[in-house]
């Protein structure tokens, strides 16, 4: 089983919670990686399941949706932007702008293109390739940055988060599998998937 680094804390004890009877019988092995690398683990058969981002140009591969997770700008507790309740998306022109790399392509479209409906042009001045790096980046150059909602757990002290006026960008956190996977403990936890994103979307309230 496969997680999206960062998505473990909510999600993988539901799904465990959910095999609970199964796990006498099965071997369970835990993945912690870049969405495009938990993708490609699932297409070569050595993942069964992964939470991950909707990769493209991965035809043998089903996704079924999980959460639309809402974009938040983080930035440092002490930021001028910080008094504000929620940032316009003009309201970051001339920040120093942290962006992801293409470590997380299917988040940085998102993030690009909710730039461009916005009509502003930003040019990053970092680009991060996991989430620490992120938030290291924006708190020693004081900069701002576009991150899913889940990040918010794991912000130091000296960095907070504000929500974003007007039409707010979402990604899909997925639940990924291969379509020709016959296995049955991939089959129950297809079943019961409902279950399993009422109670872990609790935990992210």
């Amino acid at each position: 089983m496969g997680f999206l680094t960062g998505h473990e804390l909510a999600w993988m004890p539901e799904a465990l919670r959910i095999l609970r009877d199964e796990l006498p019988n099965i071997d369970v092995m835990i993945s912690s990686q870049y969405s495009p690398l938990l993708a490609n683990a699932l297409s070569k058969g050595t993942v069964d399941a992964a939470f991950l981002r909707r990769e493209r140009g991965m035809s043998d591969l089903a996704f079924r949706l999980l959460v639309k997770e809402p974009l938040v700008v983080v930035l440092p507790r002490d930021h001028h932007l910080a008094a504000l309740k929620a940032i316009r998306p003009g309201d970051l022109v001339g920040e120093t702008f942290v962006t992801v790399s293409d470590t997380a392509p299917v988040l940085r479209v998102v993030i690009d293109n909710y730039l461009k409906r916005s009509g502003i042009n930003i040019t990053p001045a970092h680009e991060a390739d996991h989430l620490a790096m992120g938030m290291s980046l924006i708190a020693s150059t004081r900069g701002v940055g576009l991150f899913p909602a889940y990040a918010q757990n794991f912000l130091p002290s000296s960095v907070t988060s504000r929500p974003l006026k007007g039409d707010t960008p979402t990604i899909d956190l997925v639940l990924g599998y291969k379509k020709s996977n016959q296995s049955p403990i991939l089959k129950l936890l297809l079943s019961r998937l409902g279950e399993l994103v009422a109670r872990a979307s609790n935990k992210t309230l």
